[in-house]
């Protein structure tokens, strides 16, 4: 499906008439509740994805169905895995044949009291130095971290104590082919110093290791610099993974919010990437409301002729 099409497809989904033509869910009308709904897996269409991206699923969907269902309907729409995983839950992603595409790590401090605080490093190293062996082992490819909040620390300051810091495991990373990950985060998370790529591209650039990058969260990005498609373009070396969210709202990433995914999705297509991009959002719709997503995502760039 050429990104032409996704385009149609994506904008007859605003349209109440063109809806009901096409048999897109009306995610407009949804209920704006967060409730748990049964997804009955028999109901949910299957989905082939035809693009090149990688596309994955946030823990939100083992939260709200449980692990073993989360599987199945994984694999039913197209998903090579589910990010933001605990060690506990790798095997069995693993035997299932998917891949846990981001993993969490047991005491890694939180958004709130990460890298740019060096009374942290001691736990962070520890924690991070017995875990990076077990992902590799695991087959995890990424490991997220987080900057912690500023807490009036300058941005000079934080940078030089997040270097100080994840230098120090850097090699270890390295060693075993094991991503670690920054998480670029926004206004929901006040204080919070990663919040611009820029600053996060310079501290990548301060270690100076092909396993320290970023995670670019692309709802939390629109909402604290904007600018997605020149930001993906220009800092794509120092981008390891993407999190997907409709704006306003954190729900669908349909035609109700203004981040248009076809055009960011190309844009990511276009910088070579081979990684993966994880749907983090709260569905108006169920699993329904994630397999549109995949299809709205599978975007594949057009051949020069």
């Amino acid at each position: 499906m050429t990104a032409r099409f996704i385009r149609r497809d994506f904008l007859r989904s605003t349209a109440l008439l063109a809806a009901a033509a096409f048999g897109v869910p009306l995610y407009a009308q949804q209920k704006k509740d967060d409730k748990p709904q049964s997804d009955p897996l028999e109901t949910l269409e299957e989905y082939v994805p035809k693009g090149p991206l990688k596309q994955a699923s946030a823990r939100f969907i083992v939260n709200r169905l449980g692990i073993e269902k989360a599987v199945a309907v994984a694999k039913r729409i197209g998903l090579h895995g589910i990010d933001l995983l605990d060690p506990p839950e790798w095997d069995i992603i693993n035997a299932a044949g998917l891949t846990v595409t981001m993993g969490r790590v047991p005491g890694h401090g939180g958004i709130a009291k990460g890298w740019n605080n060096p009374e942290n490093h001691p736990l962070l190293i520890e924690v991070y130095s017995r875990w990076i062996p077990v992902a590799a082992e695991k087959k995890v490819p990424n490991l997220i971290f987080f900057s912690g909040n500023r807490n009036a620390l300058t941005d000079e300051e934080g940078l030089n104590n997040c270097a100080k810091g994840l230098k120090q495991i850097a090699a270890l990373a390295e060693k075993h082919n094991v991503t670690l990950c920054m998480e670029l985060l926004g206004k929901d998370h006040k204080d919070y110093q990663a919040d611009h790529t820029a600053w996060g591209a310079e501290l990548c650039k301060r270690i100076g290791s092909e396993r320290v990058k970023l995670l670019y969260d692309i709802y939390h990005l629109q909402r604290s610099e904007g600018d997605l498609i020149n930001n993906i373009r220009q800092y794509k070396d120092f981008i390891a993974h993407y999190h997907t969210a409709g704006n306003p709202g954190r729900k669908d990433i349909d035609g109700t919010q203004e981040i248009y995914y076809p055009a960011v999705v190309k844009a990511i297509l276009e910088t070579g990437f081979t990684g993966y991009l994880a749907h983090e959002f709260t569905p108006l719709n169920g699993m329904e409301s994630l397999r549109r997503a995949v299809q709205i995502c599978d975007v594949r760039l057009e051949k020069s002729v």
